[in-house]
């Protein structure tokens, strides 16, 4: 029997069409489908009066590897109990340990799990400097083999900063480099504290790229005294390489966005970089940090694409992010509430909002999720 859904009374964000519209949704046997095509008797509503539904959101920057690295938190906890139906593990696991990633995390969630593979074989298994012995790192053999077995794993993961490569500066980076060129696959590159430093980071990415912590509030960053663009950070995004928040600890600040965005008109993602520490502050989801960028003046329709259909692109992905039909039915449904909240950055700058993003249901590959 053919299981059918119509979605009525929402308000439909659609992202690639740059729309927002009460309008209906249809679902059959899991996939996108026009409503008037629906005509089975026994279909099933959903009533999303006073909701905004929209492509399944996408946090594109998570750490999920429980119980095998201290960071790691339940991927459905940040996940499809967050609205969030698709979410991407960035370097948690290296080529030792992503069978057990495999076994442990992506197939014992609801979520929809992806991942960035670390350059070092052992991830972050083994402590947070991963990148200080050479010898660690993955070989081209080794990423050839894997990335052809896997098809959850979108790409190559480097952490560029001093406390993770100690002395080897910019060499793990160029190995990146190397092995991404040679199995077409983009890097997420971590940027923070040099060395080394991004004149030496930037001039290796290339279009498709993603560099992650682009807004933290840290010395040496995208940005120079005068609140401009270092040239090699602008040259990076004239090559299409993209630019991530991957909120964190200590990696965003709203100074350094509202800076960018007075003054270039750059797309980027929104992402979490969420663990178990800063789960709870400053973080706390994907929607929080979603509700910050709203506080900060960014239309609903912008922040949405930031989780949708540009971070989809970002993983090459044309099958989540989309309401387009034929495709996966992952859908997010959430409010917009009314209600004053204080809103912090990794700086400690604090927004007192008076609305907030909540998620109120999602449908994965056309299930639905009550929350």
């Amino acid at each position: 029997m053919l299981e059918e859904i119509i979605i009525k009374n929402g308000i439909v964000i659609d992202p690639e069409q740059d729309t927002i519209e009460v309008k209906e949704i249809g679902v059959r046997d899991g996939l996108l489908v026009a409503p008037q095509d629906i005509s089975s008797s026994n279909v099933k509503y959903i009533d999303a009066e006073g909701c905004y539904v929209s492509p399944g959101f996408i946090d594109m920057h998570v750490h999920i590897f429980t119980e095998h690295t201290e960071l790691g938190i339940e991927a459905d906890l940040v996940g499809i109990e967050q609205g969030v139906t698709t979410v991407v593990d960035a370097g948690s696991s290296g080529y030792s340990d992503y069978s057990t990633f495999k076994e442990k995390v992506i197939k014992s969630s609801r979520t929809e799990v992806l991942s960035f593979l670390n350059i070092s074989r052992k991830g972050l298994t083994n402590g947070s400097s991963e990148l200080a012995n050479l010898e660690d790192l993955m070989s081209l053999g080794e990423a050839k083999e894997i990335f052809e077995k896997e098809p959850s794993i979108v790409g190559l993961k480097a952490r560029m900063s001093g406390s993770v490569v100690k002395n080897r500066g910019i060499k793990p980076l160029e190995h990146a480099r190397m092995v991404a060129d040679h199995i077409n696959v983009p890097i997420m590159v971590h940027i923070g504290n040099p060395p080394p430093n991004l004149e030496e980071i930037f001039p290796l990415l290339r279009r498709g790229d993603i560099v992650t912590h682009a807004f933290h509030g840290k010395k040496y960053g995208i940005l120079n005294a005068e609140g401009l663009l270092i040239p090699e950070a602008m040259e990076a995004l004239k090559k299409g390489v993209l630019f991530d928040i991957g909120h964190g600890t200590d990696s965003f600040s709203y100074e350094t966005l509202m800076k960018f965005r007075d003054k270039y008109d750059d797309s980027f993602t929104t992402s979490t970089d969420i663990y178990l520490k800063n789960y709870q502050n400053p973080v706390g989801s994907l929607m929080n940090t979603m509700s910050k960028l709203l506080e900060l003046g960014i239309p609903l329709m912008e922040v949405v694409k930031t989780v949708t259909s540009r971070a989809a692109k970002s993983l090459s992905s044309s099958d989540i992010g989309t309401l387009a039909l034929g495709t996966t039915a992952d859908i997010t449904i959430f409010k917009k509430i009314e209600q004053r909240t204080i809103l912090t950055d990794s700086m400690g700058v604090e927004l007192e909002a008076s609305q907030i993003l909540k998620p109120h249901m999602v449908l994965k590959d056309g299930k639905v999720v009550q929350l």
